[in-house]
């Protein structure tokens, strides 16, 4: 913020101080909604096992949208948790699921390995899971339930909009995609996707494809390719490929994607 009064310097006082004064009132408005949100861990059954997830919830009463929010390579670590509680400050119950189980990393071997060993049919069956979840609560309106995904969770937030018809929107960032003909004509939802232009997995001709495979087969899909950027530049934990104004548009993105389809 003081940055920001420094850039006041040259004006006159009284307009500076008007100034300064809305901008202090902004950052409160900003830090009350984050302070309302109530987060927790929370149990439902997936099949006949119980699995849990971080819960955020909005701080004001009723009914609202919700969002499940499913983690990098990485597992359920402090960023996805921060990410749910903005998402829920935005006004979304906001679900994140464990599909590792309670195992995180640091390290890119030992993530490589959690993401190969977990066994695909009980993520997905852990992702229906939590739907379910979401749908049964009394504070969820069940007809808008939307999903995001970063890197390894993007791609399973696709493919939950392929095998979910009641989910109600879907934000790929820079996740596995397809040009499978018969998994996109199952999609019922909008998908938005980020992608870095300098992702050496997800390439942007990779991601030229699956939009002209997601248009071919008639669904609502915008995606964004940022020139410069590489693989999970939306992470400050990326130290050598964060990209902060990209970070930030990207989230702009989704969430006026999200209040178009889900609010």
């Amino acid at each position: 913020m003081w940055r920001i009064i420094s850039v006041l310097e040259g004006r006159n006082m009284r307009s500076k101080w008007v100034l300064v004064i809305a901008v202090v009132g902004l950052f409160s408005m900003c830090a009350s909604a984050r302070a309302a949100i109530k987060t927790e861990t929370v149990t439902y059954k997936s099949g006949n096992e119980t699995v849990s997830g971080y819960l955020a919830l909005p701080g004001t009463p009723g009914k609202h949208p919700a969002l499940i929010v499913i983690h990098e390579w990485w597992g359920l670590v402090p960023w996805v948790k921060e990410q749910t509680d903005k998402f829920a400050a935005e006004g979304y119950v906001a679900l994140a699921v464990d599909l590792y189980r309670g195992q995180t990393t640091e390290n890119p071997k030992e993530a490589a390995h959690l993401m190969s060993t977990m066994p695909p049919q009980r993520a997905l069956r852990d992702l229906k899971a939590a739907f379910t979840y979401l749908s049964s609560r009394p504070d969820v309106e069940p007809g808008k339930i939307g999903d995001v995904g970063w890197c390894f969770g993007g791609g399973w937030a696709l493919r939950l909009a392929t095998v979910e018809p009641k989910l109600a929107a879907c934000a790929i960032n820079y996740g596995e995609l397809t040009t499978d003909a018969s998994a996109l004509g199952a999609i019922r939802c909008p998908v938005l996707g980020n992608f870095g232009a300098l992702d050496p997995n997800i390439t942007p001709a990779k991601v030229g494809a699956f939009e002209a495979a997601m248009r071919k087969a008639g669904k609502s899909i915008n995606v964004k390719i940022y020139p410069g950027a590489t693989h999970a530049f939306e992470n400050p934990n990326n130290k050598t490929g964060y990209r902060p104004r990209d970070a930030a548009n990207a989230w702009a993105r989704m969430t006026a994607f999200f209040s178009r389809t889900l609010k």
